[in-house]
């Protein structure tokens, strides 16, 4: 896609789509309502990526200690830093967005989807037939020492 077209989305069709939603509620339930609810998903968001960016730091100090490289976590918290400045832009759009980046199933799931994509994650042999692969066998001798 032209870059140019995508910046364009994004700083012309994005607001204007916020602007369609939030006229329409603010038709429905009124124009103070609508302000309160877009502060309340902002401070609500904020506080949700809040407890889940700790818990996030949480998992990937422990994934440290235990000498293992905790990349999905780290990612995890990328997600979380986005899905922030979505909560935190006036909206219901990127409310509904942020709110979805928030739910950890549905994080890691968009998360393992880009990994695959980009190849760095490659599919295990076998696991395309649904079926365990075939256990490895290596054949040799031995010999025991008993003292």
């Amino acid at each position: 896609m032209n870059p140019l077209a995508l910046l364009l989305l994004l700083f012309v069709g994005i607001p204007l789509v916020e602007l369609y939603f939030m006229i329409e509620v603010g038709s429905y339930i009124g124009a103070l309502p609508t302000i309160l609810l877009t502060v309340f998903t902002a401070v609500l968001g904020g506080l949700l990526v809040r407890i889940q960016g700790f818990s996030t730091a949480m998992r990937v100090r422990a994934g440290m200690d235990r000498g293992e490289v905790p990349a999905i976590e780290m990612l995890e918290g990328v997600v979380l830093l986005f899905s922030g400045i979505l909560l935190l832009l006036p909206g219901f759009f990127t409310d509904l967005f942020g709110f979805l980046a928030l739910v950890p199933p549905i994080r890691r799931a968009v998360i393992v989807g880009f990994l695959k994509r980009s190849g760095t994650i490659q599919p295990v042999a076998g696991a395309e037939s649904g079926r365990p692969p075939e256990p490895r066998v290596i054949e040799g001798e031995y010999r025991r020492d008993d003292d």
